[in-house]
């Protein structure tokens, strides 16, 4: 009798984990597994080995898993909110996007930076179809681990580039651009617009491309 109510214990705890952790990244908005960054990744972590901790350990009182996985889901929530509205918090705790080539050149620099080998580079371009380096006008390592990858194409040679962001100056695109915030202020002049107004500028083609903030 003993044995089989542990076993229902086990059952039943498995059962539950699985569907509050369910419960629990719907909350947090979760992505897709290959676009977790780093703090989506050591959360999973912790709350995985929580959860198995519990399981395992059946005769201690469940409370004590579900007060640290509830609180690794509220203190994910408050980072993805200062993440949201602050770059420089997000830069901090999920990295930032990385040009490992840009128009047709690879950056070697940025790639010892990364610790990002050229196994790993020609790998993922194989994986978009890309046969050689050759063919690639810029490719950006995403804080995923991902690679974006623009084929060359004649038509359109320049890579937009985000200049603006949330409302919050993109200062490592401009120095790219060889642009100053002066020159960004009278762009916004021109069309009457101000910073903490804006979601997303970009810059293509030596122009300003500008998506205003909705109050929808």
């Amino acid at each position: 009798m003993g044995d089989n109510m542990n076993y229902f214990i086990i059952f039943f705890r498995t059962v539950l984990f699985y569907l509050l952790i369910n419960l629990f990244y719907r909350i947090m908005g979760k992505r897709e597994v290959g676009e977790l960054s780093i703090m989506d990744l050591i959360v999973s972590m912790f709350i995985a080995e929580v959860a198995a901790i519990s399981i395992e350990n059946y005769k201690e009182t469940i409370m004590l898993s579900l007060i640290p996985i509830s609180v690794l889901v509220i203190l994910q929530i408050i980072f993805s909110f200062l993440t949201l509205k602050n770059n420089k918090i997000r830069e901090a705790l999920e990295g930032k996007p990385s040009v490992i080539i840009k128009e047709g050149k690879v950056n070697f620099r940025e790639m010892l930076k990364q610790r990002y080998n050229l196994d790993d580079l020609l790998i993922q371009l194989r994986e978009k179809s890309i046969k050689s380096l050759a063919d690639v006008d810029y490719a950006v390592l995403e804080t995923s681990g991902k690679l974006s990858v623009f084929p060359k194409n004649k038509l359109d040679k320049d890579f937009p580039l985000a200049v603006i962001l949330d409302g919050m100056i993109e200062e490592d695109t401009l120095k790219e651009l060889n642009k100053t915030n002066a020159w960004l202020e009278k762009e916004l002049v021109k069309q009457n617009l101000r910073l903490e107004n804006i979601f997303y500028a970009f810059y293509k083609n030596k122009q300003l491309y500008i998506i205003e903030k909705t109050n929808n």
